[in-house]
């Protein structure tokens, strides 16, 4: 059957109007009391959810005057920025500012959830988008909103009319549900791995016998400060690089591949880590994140950023990126972060911080050691690393297959087209 053809029979010979939204829906007009308001059901723009993700609890929450009322069955959403695509389908009553649009349906032909989910549609993202206004801080035209066409299937028989978009939207819903039931049953999976993978971590590296001894990192190496490098000297192809920002966001515990190149003129004025050592950061939006570490396991040396340090020894590479990690190193190195706007890591402090080396007097017999314990450690790393890179690519295939349907079930014919 075509696309053209699922449509058609759903519809069954009814006719579709396209309505201005402002046919069938305004703006709210009703106001509410601060005093009514809690973290629960005062919606910012700061607590919606880019991309469609609905809503979180607010961490800020008027405290008075009044506000723009919502009710449960009103669509909210974000005027600021309109490529963020926020938006949620209210289930309560609550209040909200400017800086979100409730869209409240007047006409009772109009199912809410029919309707969020036309607007939820990217055919309406693009057409914001292309009516906002404003360079650095945009905002979607109010007036350009309200006019935006909304299909309305069989407009002359309200009970058929609902009765087609109910069943678009159960169609829709069981998408929804299944990719909300598949997320759950993969993040429960990847939180029992990352658990397991933790109580080994630390166990492996606790060392409750005895055969370890705790040294600083002053004591088993040193510290190498990178190099500034900007936006601009980035290039295709040239001198292999780690911004910090990457370490966060594209390496795991260890690493052999560079993602970024800058210009070759700057080769004399960089600072390199060398095969084997440990690069970290020295800043980051969390204490979790400053700090953390990915052993440089390449084959050639690569540039590191002025907020990274190369951590150069003599240990096992990946044994010490894994120490870096254990909770107790963890716990322990927050008492070397400076927490200002951005957290940042006080390297000779740092420095100070301990890990276990096992058998210091048996060169030979500590690196077998160390690498015993990567190789445990590796399996388990691995094993979640391939649930945490599976969970996101699993949910934006169903969240695919849901957008397939939804411009499927949402293709009416327009009059020209009908013509």
């Amino acid at each position: 059957m075509s696309d053209r053809g699922f449509l058609e029979k759903l519809l069954n010979g009814a006719s579709v109007a396209w309505k201005p939204l402002g046919d069938i829906a305004q703006y709210s007009k009703t106001r509410i009391s601060s005093e009514n308001l809690d973290k629960t059901n005062y919606v910012g723009v700061d607590n919606l959810l880019q991309n469609r993700a609905g809503r979180v609890d607010s961490n800020y929450v008027p405290t008075s005057g009044n506000l723009t009322e919502f009710r449960a069955g009103d669509i909210l959403i974000g005027n600021i920025r309109p490529y963020l695509r926020k938006i949620w389908l209210a289930d309560r009553t609550g209040g909200t500012n400017g800086d979100v649009l409730v869209i409240h349906p007047t006409d009772d032909v109009v199912n809410p959830r029919y309707l969020y989910q036309v607007l939820t549609d990217e055919k309406f993202f693009e057409y914001n988008i292309q009516h906002s206004k404003g360079a650095k801080m945009p905002r979607g035209s109010k007036p350009q909103i309200i006019q935006y066409p909304v299909p309305i299937p069989c407009p002359e028989d309200p009970k058929k009319s609902r009765e087609i978009q109910a069943e678009i939207v159960r169609i829709l819903d069981n998408f929804t549900e299944l990719t909300a039931e598949l997320t759950a049953e993969l993040t429960a999976e990847l939180k029992a791995r990352k658990q397991q993978y933790n109580y080994y971590l630390d166990h492996l590296l606790s060392f409750e016998g005895g055969t370890a001894e705790w040294k600083s990192l002053d004591e088993i190496g040193e510290f190498i400060r990178g190099k500034r490098f900007t936006k601009a000297d980035y290039v295709d192809e040239g001198i292999d690089v780690i911004h910090y920002g990457e370490i966060y966001t594209r390496y795991g515990v260890y690493a052999s591949k560079a993602f970024s190149q800058v210009n070759k003129s700057l080769e004399s004025s960089l600072k390199y880590a060398e095969p084997g050592d440990v690069v970290l950061t020295d800043v980051g939006e969390t204490v979790d994140e400053v700090g953390k570490p990915v052993a440089w396991l390449g084959e050639e040396k690569v540039a590191i950023h002025d907020h990274c340090y190369a951590f150069r020894h003599e240990l096992n590479a990946k044994y010490v990126a894994y120490c870096m990690q254990a909770s107790s190193f963890v716990m322990k190195k927050s008492q070397y972060v400076a927490r200002t706007k951005v957290n940042t890591l006080l390297i000779k402090a740092f420095g100070k911080a301990q890990i276990p080396v096992p058998y210091p007097s048996n060169p030979e017999k500590s690196l077998a050691e160390q690498a015993r314990i990567v190789a445990i450690l590796d399996k388990f790393n691995t094993l979640t690393t391939s649930l945490s890179e599976g969970l996101p690519r699993e949910i934006r295939l169903r969240q695919q297959q849901y957008e397939y349907y939804r411009d499927l079930l949402l293709s009416f014919p327009k009059p020209e087209e009908a013509a």
